[in-house]
């Protein structure tokens, strides 16, 4: 079989799982229409493989199919016999952040000297906007404390690696993107708890050192010892730099699908609405992000890279922080939700100006060709 018409047969194959949904949703089979729609899901993943365009989003389908199962039988992802599989988030978190280490070396940190104008408005105006516009959508929807301070905690939390793939595919400034990030993470166990106590201290309480330290062991310890592993051992074990991408992969998936099974009432309830919030949240900062750069006359490059910084957050260090305040059910919400959707927007986005090329000019925050 030809490789076009390999991915072709699996368009057929979600359209028949898809139509097959439909008819156990009519018919209230709910129990089998949970894994008929996590199909679909999968079937539509692997025939997007096929076309660049559409390629992007493989992945980020295969996510709504998770969080979708999910939803229909969350009984799968909150207990194994007695074992609470939300204990699993946090090591989860910390493998993830190992392999963004992994993938880090001190080139990567003199770029910082090399662009430093791109990298302070990149990390201010992502640690700006976000938290406000979320503090604004939070008010102006009027959704319960928890659920208000899980909408700001994702506008709190540094940006995070899928922001560095949407700059890959959008042909933006793939150096920049990577310092924000780095930059913006290591900067996360000080201003993420200053920016949500003060901003949303009165939704819920907020311990600060407590904070401070959960953040440090989650982000910071993982990401050292992966910059370590970069220059020890990197490269000796070829199957297992390969390995770390699909387990980081693997581990997000798996960190919304617990997210999502353990707050499904509340989502239920508030589901539709919250969906709209995130959505806001993350459209509003590529939006502002971009013209804010544009305001201040940087290259078209730059521009979609600080667009894609701003709106783009670490909402699975967001779920791990609600789990640590005990709160997964309620503030764990937005997190969950905001993953996929600014995993979908970011992807269309990156796909569109993947397409339209920015203006061939070096860029003062771009390295010039030696």
């Amino acid at each position: 079989m030809k490789r076009k018409s390999f991915y072709n047969l699996f368009y057929l194959i979600s359209l028949i799982l898809l139509i097959a949904w439909i008819l156990a949703t009519i018919r209230q089979l709910y129990d089998l229409g949970g894994w008929l729609l996590m199909s679909f899901f999968f079937a539509l993943a692997i025939a997007f493989r096929g076309k660049q365009f559409l390629k992007g989003l493989s992945y980020t389908v295969m996510i709504i199919g998770v969080v979708s199962f999910a939803m229909y039988h969350p009984q799968y992802f909150v207990t194994i016999g007695t074992f609470k599989l939300s204990v699993l988030i946090i090591p989860l978190l910390q493998i993830i952040m190992f392999g963004m280490g992994t993938e880090l070396s001190l080139k990567d940190f003199i770029n910082v000297a090399r662009m430093p104008k791109g990298i302070i408005v990149g990390v201010s105006f992502h640690y700006l906007i976000m938290p406000l516009v979320g503090l604004s959508i939070a008010t102006l929807f009027h959704f319960p404390n928890e659920i208000a301070a899980g909408i700001i905690l994702v506008g709190c939390c540094p940006s995070g690696l899928a922001s560095n793939v949407m700059s890959y595919l959008a042909r933006a400034n793939l150096a920049l993107s990577v310092s924000v990030t780095t930059i913006s993470t290591l900067l996360a166990p000080f201003l993420t708890p200053l920016l949500l106590k003060w901003l949303g201290g009165r939704f819920v309480e907020i311990d600060l050192l407590t904070m401070v330290w959960d953040i440090t062991k989650i982000v910071i310890l993982p990401l050292v010892a992966g910059l370590a592993f970069h220059y020890m051992i990197r490269g000796r074990f070829m199957w297992l730099d390969k390995i770390m991408p699909m387990i980081s992969m693997g581990g997000i998936a798996l960190i919304l699908a617990i997210m999502v099974a353990a707050g499904r009432d509340n989502l239920l309830k508030v589901g539709a609405l919250l969906l709209v919030a995130t959505f806001l949240h993350n459209v509003i900062g590529f939006f502002l992000g971009y013209w804010s750069a544009r305001l201040l006359k940087f290259h078209e490059k730059d521009c979609r890279t600080i667009a894609l910084e701003v709106g783009m957050q670490n909402a699975g260090l967001a779920s791990g922080l609600a789990l640590t305040m005990g709160k997964i059910a309620t503030t764990g919400l937005a997190p969950a939700i905001f993953g996929p959707v600014m995993n979908i927007n970011g992807s269309c986005l990156a796909s569109w100006w993947h397409n339209h090329l920015p203006k061939e000019k070096t860029s003062e925050n771009e390295e010039k060709p030696k």
